[in-house]
């Protein structure tokens, strides 16, 4: 499996990861053990080492920023926390969701027992209506999403759609099982429609500004291509 480069340099490495790929084997993956890890794709095309500076899903596609070294994390991880990193992700949703909506609801975190404040902010690009009957109607509507999530709670974007009543398309834990039926049967797309397409910054080191895109997967790909839809990072 091919690992995408996005940007180099002393500091840190900016891969865009493909879906259904583990950052980094944990405990709670011990399910998915004998598959390669990011971390271990990483190692093995550049003969490095790299430390996880912020978290992606598994069923997530998209960019992510890695450190070289584990003494540089920190100083990027701050800039996550003090939200001086714009991160833009891209989703491909049920319905026609709102053109621009705040949804600031709490999402559950690590520990399943505490909710914690969480903000997104969303806009619609693109909507399409499908001749395609879904239960109960007749045909089938979907719109392309821009997010971009102002706190990183596990879960937050899929969780958040789904509280507007806009899941995520290919999402099997927070979507609709219909509509991910549909579209594997229809197109043949199974992978979850969550992109983190975006990061723009300040380099704590270098400071040069920076704006950083992952392209999109073969699915997306084909689906701004089946629905006539523009591509949002090649604009």
């Amino acid at each position: 499996m091919s690992v995408h480069i996005i940007f180099e340099d002393a500091y840190i490495l900016c891969v865009s990861k493909p879906n259904n790929v583990v950052v980094h084997h944990a405990h709670h993956s011990r399910n998915v053990a004998d598959e390669d890890s990011l971390l271990q794709l990483i190692e093995a095309l550049k003969g490095i080492k790299t430390y996880p500076i912020h978290r992606l899903d598994r069923k997530t596609s998209g960019i992510i920023l890695l450190a070289k070294e584990k003494q540089y994390v920190s100083k990027f991880q701050e800039l996550f926390t003090n939200n001086q990193i714009e991160k833009t992700y891209y989703g491909l949703v049920r319905g026609f969701a709102p053109e621009e909506k705040i949804i600031d609801s709490p999402v559950k975190g690590r520990d399943a027992n505490v909710h914690k404040d969480a903000l997104t902010i969303l806009k619609t690009l693109e909507k399409v209506t499908l001749e395609i009957p879904v239960k109960p109607y007749d045909s089938s509507r979907y719109s392309l999403i821009e997010m971009k999530p102002k706190t990183g709670r596990m879960h937050q974007l899929r969780i958040h759609t789904n509280k507007i009543s806009n899941p995520l398309i290919g999402d099997p834990k927070y979507g609709d099982k219909n509509h991910n039926i549909m579209f594997e049967n229809n197109f043949g797309w199974c992978k979850m429609f969550l992109h983190a397409g975006k990061l723009e910054f300040k380099h704590p080191f270098s400071e040069e500004f920076l704006s950083l895109k992952a392209v999109f997967p073969e699915d997306w790909t084909s689906a701004f291509e089946k629905f006539s839809w523009k591509n949002p990072l090649t604009n």
